[in-house]
């Protein structure tokens, strides 16, 4: 069961990380010695030149480096991919207010390994807000939980 929810979290997560790059897309020296090339080897070397060098930072603070900060981040996945996958064993989690899902979501939120025990209390709390009808989406339920974080004094700085 580990496993599996682990391998949907990582799976979802890894697809949807799809985004105009800070900066934007020409920004970095990887970008300019790798421009016309294409292909996932490609675009990690790009990366990983522009962040081992810091340029793509640099170029965003001082303009350069085909940089710029003017336009707005965007992202292109679905950001539910990881989340719908677990939903019902989330559920039962949260119904518990302890097991594999529901740390596996803190995880997959940000939540310190600190605050994890305080996270499941809070959401196991709040099950009936969380999800009120047996037809509650995965999407109802994610702006939920941010709404019932946002309310509590330890929660909140991961959603704020």
């Amino acid at each position: 069961m580990k496993k599996t929810i682990a391998g949907v979290l990582l799976l979802g997560f890894s697809s949807t990380t799809f985004a105009v790059a800070p900066g934007g897309p020409g920004c970095g020296w990887g970008n300019m010695l790798l421009e016309g090339k294409s292909g996932l080897a490609m675009h990690m070397f790009a990366g990983t030149t522009n962040g081992t060098w810091g340029n793509a930072t640099f170029g965003m603070t001082f303009g350069t480096n085909g940089c710029s900060v003017d336009g707005a981040l965007t992202y292109g996945g679905n950001s539910l991919v990881w989340f719908d996958g677990v939903l019902d064993e989330y559920s039962t989690d949260v119904a518990m207010g302890h097991g594999e899902a529901l740390g596996a979501v803190a995880v997959m939120i940000g939540v310190e390994p600190a605050d994890r025990a305080h996270f499941g209390e809070v959401m196991h709390d709040n099950f009936e807000v969380l999800f009120p009808t047996t037809e509650t989406t995965a999407q109802e339920v994610l702006n939920t939980m941010i709404v019932v974080m946002a309310n509590d004094e330890t929660l909140k700085k991961y959603v704020g």
